[in-house]
């Protein structure tokens, strides 16, 4: 791309759940809410499957956000996650429910002695364990009553937003129910009546509380650790069994299965024992609902949504109408199609920037690639999406943005992710280029888009024969099926072990093609200040050490001279890739940076290190450097490639440098 590209901006996405549903999961949603509006008193349990940013906190986001009707419904949402490391998973999630009843002031003056009586029956060794200094009286094992007290206390703690009922005389009638409890912990046949009575006590406070529905929504139970996601599920099983209740568990049912599998690690090595966790969890889960993966059409539709929101805002009427047109598309998923180009400008109107028109393009080329590598993942599409969004703002702030196309910027990170092998090659082909280009690269898209030609070709010649009759057909295209064969343009075995791995063939024949760009400024921005041909590999200390003093200029860089001549070409490289990251972090720009003295010197020890050098310059922002980069280069650079690739970024310098460097550079250029 040229220097006086335009800018090209994208918006970034968020990440959380959201209430503007872009992938038509309302229907899930609506479906559980009117399973769970069912007037059926019975206990229910819910399952929203799906893989990692499948949309299950969205779902479960949608369900929270609807007003069911008359107030005799409660939805609670709970984060397993969140106490993870903090608190004892089940204990966690019957305080959490009881806790969020009672900061409802509505529940709270219906059921106030309800929920004392159900605050008394937590296990209180769990609460004691986070009192920090309440101890069992060592003698008895019990609490003494003034501990007694200090756990009802703690315990009506966590009860916020109520302060009226933490009087003495129920703070009291907790310690009382503590101390009852504690007394019967180490009679086995209380384990049983204290589960009765506490379901008991449950379901006394719903029906006191005036309640048709209470709904909790368990979220985040895949990113717990095995032991927590089991205590979780083992909590939700105490109320199961509880009338007018109903959880809905947001899970990848396969983390699940794996937490209850190493929960339950001693399980015999027979076929019906390994089908175990899955039966756990069926048993639990009565009505599963999976979370569907995107397909291509899907994807670009969603991707289209995802930029476009970005851009304008998915809160405007312009939104609106285009989220109204895309559903209608994704109504009928069966069919492939997805909205594009003309469905945006007729949504969007005085919107429809030239920002809006390259993002649309550009998710219309990357979307069968993501489609494919991400499995049709959302989150995944969004990382992806944000990623480049970064990545052109990091070239932007550094001064080289208009050197960065954001398609071309694209394909290259589609290889990054999803061929990293390709990926790699082509880093290191860059790297070692004076062009800064990728000859592989290059023949591999004409290699594909040539096949792909002649395979149209064929299509053609054999739509045409369909009108004639059946002798001339089979004439003619006999010699299309035989070039419909991959042709022999390029036999290298590169190009033939790319082309052997998934996603390559697709995304080479995706514009723009970028064999012929130089992708040096596209593979600094991907990499950062990491060299891209060593792929950030570690030095070992006595590289370091080395590089360190050429680091530091003057003397130390002088003395180091004999020991980096004395290294292999390998590890030179991985001296001056080091360097160059060292000089890549400098801040003040308008002074010379010492390291740069070391950097010249090495240039002028190894000459194929000259082009890297000249990238160096190239990347380094004009609008931030003094005068001193006008000059100096000349121990550094010696060929006469080199010289004319120097005076190509001195004429740059000259448009687009600071005041200091722009003055330096006439007049260098004068005295020359």
């Amino acid at each position: 791309m040229n220097e006086t590209s335009p800018r090209q901006r994208l918006g970034f996405i968020s990440d959380h759940e959201t209430r503007v549903d872009l992938l038509r999961n309302k229907a899930i949603a609506s479906t559980i809410i009117e399973i769970i509006g069912n007037k059926d008193p019975r206990p229910l349990t819910i399952g929203v499957h799906g893989y990692w940013g499948a949309g299950k906190s969205s779902v479960l986001e949608m369900i929270a956000d609807h007003d069911f009707d008359g107030g005799r419904t409660v939805v609670i949402r709970f984060n397993g996650w969140q106490f993870e490391g903090f608190e004892d998973a089940k204990i966690a999630l019957i305080e959490g429910v009881v806790d969020q009843l009672a900061a409802n002031k509505t529940i709270y003056h219906r059921a106030k002695d309800q929920i004392i009586d159900v605050a008394k029956r937590i296990n209180w060794l769990k609460v004691a364990k986070k009192g920090s200094g309440l101890l069992v009286n060592a003698l008895t094992g019990l609490p003494s009553p003034d501990q007694a007290m200090d756990l009802a206390r703690f315990a009506w703690s966590k009860l916020p937003n109520v302060p009226s009922l933490a009087t003495q005389e129920n703070l009291e009638a907790i310690a009382e129910g503590v101390q009852d409890y504690i007394k019967e912990t180490d009679d086995k046949p209380s384990v049983a009546r204290n589960i009765r009575e506490f379901h008991d006590a449950f379901a006394e406070l719903i029906d006191k509380a005036g309640l048709d529905r209470l709904i909790v929504l368990v979220d985040d139970l895949d990113r717990c650790l095995p032991e927590t996601a089991v205590e979780t599920l083992e909590a939700i099983r105490l109320f199961v069994m509880l009338p007018k209740t109903a959880f809905v568990i947001g899970a990848d049912e396969r983390m699940i299965q794996y937490a209850v599998a190493k929960h339950f690690d001693h399980l015999p090595s027979e076929s019906e024992a390994q089908d175990y966790p899955r039966a756990y969890l069926e048993k639990l889960i009565q009505v599963p609902f999976r979370i569907p993966a995107m397909g291509e059409a899907e994807t670009r539709t969603y991707l289209t949504l995802l930029v476009v929101g970005s851009l304008i805002g998915d809160q405007t009427a312009q939104f609106g109408k285009l989220l109204a047109k895309a559903e209608e598309f994704m109504s009928s998923p069966w069919l492939q199609t997805s909205i594009g180009d003309r469905e945006v400008s007729d949504a969007l109107k005085d919107l429809y920037t030239p920002d809006v028109v390259s993002a649309v393009n550009l998710a219309d080329r990357i979307a069968p690639i993501l489609a494919s590598g991400t499995a049709g993942n959302p989150r995944n599409v969004k990382r992806f999406m944000n990623s480049l969004t970064l990545r052109l703002a990091v070239a932007e702030a550094r001064g080289f943005g208009s050197e960065i196309d954001s398609q071309v910027l694209a394909k290259l990170m589609l290889a990054e992710q999803f061929a990293t092998s390709v990926f790699t090659d082509i880093a290191k082909e860059v790297g070692s280029d004076p062009q800064g280009k990728s000859s592989s690269l290059a023949q591999l898209e004409e290699r594909v888009a040539l096949h792909r030609s002649d395979i149209t070709r064929s299509e053609e010649a054999i739509q045409e024969d369909a009108a004639s009759d059946d002798a001339e057909a089979k004439a003619e295209t006999e010699p299309s099926s035989q070039t419909a064969a991959r042709p022999d343009y390029d036999a290298s075995a590169k190009i033939d072990a790319w082309l052997a791995l998934p996603y390559v063939e697709t995304w080479a024949g995706q514009e723009p093609w970028i064999g012929r760009v130089d992708l040096r400024p596209y593979l600094f921005v991907v990499n950062d200040v990491r060299n891209f041909t060593l792929l950030g590999s570690a030095l070992d200390p006595a590289l370091q050490a080395l590089a360190d003093n050429f680091a530091k200029g003057g003397l130390y860089a002088t003395q180091a001279i004999p020991a980096f001549e004395a290294l292999s070409p390998s590890d030179q490289r991985k001296v001056f890739d080091e360097l160059r990251s060292v000089i890549l972090r400098t801040t003040n720009w308008a002074s010379k940076p010492v390291s740069l003295e070391g950097m010249v010197l090495l240039v002028n020890k190894v000459a194929a290190f000259e082009a890297r050098y000249l990238e160096l310059l190239s990347h380094m922002p004009p609008e931030k450097l003094g005068r001193w980069a006008a000059s100096g280069h000349d121990r550094a650079v010696k060929t006469e490639a080199g010289k004319a690739r120097l005076g190509e970024i001195r004429n740059r310098w000259a448009t687009t440098g600071s005041d200091e460097l722009r003055a330096a550079v006439k007049l260098e250029t004068r005295s020359r």
